[in-house]
């Protein structure tokens, strides 16, 4: 299963971006679709997520006055809006999704079993 990640790029601080994430649809049942994020020398870090049963999206306290995750079902996308941003943002996001369901929308990396290749971020000061 290929997740799409695409969207980032370089930018300047304070500048804004949306980061996509398309899926498979009718072949692929998600519970949960999330963001994860892993900058030089760091452990990936959650970013935001969805979760599709219960219809609601949520994201890390760190990132949630200037992120909002969205997602689009009939296009099977999944965005990550980022506005003001900082150099500390900078690193390669990763879209990831998760088959099982999970009452709590998970935020470990390690119960995402999908995962795609990532999209560089580079917020210059």
């Amino acid at each position: 299963v290929q997740l799409q990640a695409s969207g980032g790029g370089l930018v300047q601080a304070g500048d804004s971006l949306e980061l996509s994430c398309s899926y498979p649809g009718r072949t692929l049942v998600l519970n949960h679709v999330a963001w994860f994020r892993q900058a030089p020398g760091k452990e990936r870090e959650y970013v935001a997520a969805v979760s599709w049963s219960r219809g609601i999206s949520e994201e890390a306290d760190s990132v949630k006055a200037r992120f909002t995750i969205s997602k689009n079902r009939a296009k099977n996308t999944v965005y990550l809006q980022m506005n003001d941003l900082k150099p500390e943002d900078s690193a390669v996001y990763y879209c990831a999704a998760a088959s099982a369901y999970y009452p709590v929308t998970p935020r470990r990396a390690e119960r995402y079993n999908y995962w795609g290749q990532g999209t560089l971020v580079t917020v210059s000061s």
